[in-house]
């Protein structure tokens, strides 16, 4: 049995999405995108803003992702349902591709679930992460 890497959350950005998990869970019971961002975020190590690394990814980080199936790359936002926009390239974090993102580091290399089976991939860069620019309020 594989165990999942060690991932690390801003105490902000875990206060966050738990308040929005918990007001998004009473209206859609089943998502399983929610059960697993809220697994995801339980699971990993809460820091304060101000130490989080600058190679984690966190909500509202601009990262780069290689399709490790071939040479594909992919650059996003990370933002809350109610920021996303597909033409800006902000995804939802309820988007198994931003849920499997959020806490990992650069060079890691990460498994997704789809129905067609496990798509692999690999954070290459972060290009931009709030906390590192002093941006603690987003």
């Amino acid at each position: 049995m594989k165990t999942k890497k060690k991932i690390s959350i801003t105490n902000l950005d875990y206060i966050r999405l738990k308040k929005m998990i918990l007001e998004y869970s009473k209206r859609n019971k089943t998502d399983a995108n929610v059960q697993d961002l809220l697994g995801e975020i339980e699971r990993a190590q809460k820091v304060d803003s101000n130490q989080i690394p600058s190679n984690v990814v966190t909500m509202n980080s601009v990262i780069e992702i290689k399709n490790l199936e071939g040479i594909e790359f992919k650059e996003f936002r990370l933002v809350y349902p109610e920021d996303s926009n597909l033409d800006q390239n902000q995804i939802s974090i309820l988007a198994p591709i931003a849920t499997a993102s959020i806490g990992y580091k650069t060079g890691d290399v990460i498994f997704w679930n789809v129905p067609d089976g496990v798509y692999r991939f690999q954070i290459t860069e972060i290009k931009y992460q709030p906390e590192a620019n002093g941006d603690f309020h987003l």
